[in-house]
């Protein structure tokens, strides 16, 4: 089976009402590693409600429509399949609690040719189930690697944000969990990818490796110490997956600021592996 383009780009998806309280937030926010210091008060913030706060990165786990590429009707390999990069623009602030509706739509599909894969992007937006309000709009780019050549359009391609070549303002490194992606995994992407030595092997890795999405966290906390532990202070945040992390490993992000912007990468300085790239977020002005 190959990918039949029309169908693929005109999946019907349907619509995701999820409630959400405290605990969900919570549980991001200790997927990602935060509260790994009992004496910081700024972690302990985002995983301890009194004064909870929610991180700008929790969208990314609301109103998914779940692991649909595994479905055999989208034509796709899905063991090969890995993420490739991802967006979130944050509209107002997010809840600790209450009900959202995620609504997700294709937004296009990319041939790279027989042998080089297929891009498939996507768009959520994420709305406040009591008012309708648009809280997050979320982007996403997934790499089929075992799907190239169906005769699909070979563009346009997204650019990517391009670093400063100069040396980083900040590099900040944060430790992951050898059980993080078994803990991330709660949050509702079940991708047995995270949790299956047989189905890791298949995809060509000799353990189960963290979800890209969970990378993208770390990341983000990088960047919210950076900017004194303010959520509030991000609009919106974006990055490209390069390599795949290990649970257990410690994330390195360098970061850059230039105005209301801020540019980083995130390695595994063990391995001297660059694992994000690309990365950019805008500030409130």
């Amino acid at each position: 089976m190959s990918i039949d383009y029309d169908r693929l780009l005109n999946w019907k998806f349907p619509e995701v009402r999820q409630r959400i309280s405290q605990r969900d937030a919570i549980l991001y926010a200790l997927g990602i590693g935060l509260g790994s210091d009992p004496l910081d008060e700024n972690q302990l913030r985002f995983v301890y409600e009194k004064s909870l706060q929610v991180l700008p990165t929790y969208p990314v786990v609301l109103g998914y429509p779940g692991f649909w590429l595994k479905d055999p009707g989208t034509g796709v390999d899905w063991v090969r399949l890995v993420h490739g990069e991802q967006g979130i623009q944050i509209h107002r602030p997010l809840p600790s609690e209450g009900e959202v509706i995620g609504r997700t739509r294709v937004t296009g599909i990319v041939d790279k040719g027989a042998g080089k894969g297929a891009l498939v992007y996507t768009e959520r937006e994420l709305t406040n189930a009591e008012n309708g309000e648009l809280l997050a709009t979320l982007t996403n780019t997934t790499f089929c690697r075992g799907d190239g050549g169906f005769g699909g359009p070979t563009g346009p391609v997204k650019p990517a944000p391009q670093l400063p070549q100069r040396p980083a303002d900040a590099s900040i490194a944060l430790p992951t969990l050898s059980q993080a992606a078994l803990l991330y995994r709660l949050n509702g992407d079940f991708n047995p990818l995270h949790a299956e030595p047989a189905v890791a092997r298949a995809a060509g890795f000799d353990r189960p490796i963290l979800h890209g999405l969970a990378t993208m966290g770390v990341a983000g906390h990088a960047l919210l110490r950076v900017m004194d532990y303010d959520p509030s202070a991000l609009s919106s945040i974006s990055v490209r997956f390069s390599a795949p992390v290990f649970p257990g490993e410690t994330l390195t992000t360098d970061v850059w600021k230039e105005g209301g912007e801020l540019f980083f990468r995130t390695q595994v300085a063990s391995r001297n592996v660059l694992v994000l790239n690309n990365g950019h977020a805008t500030l409130r002005a």
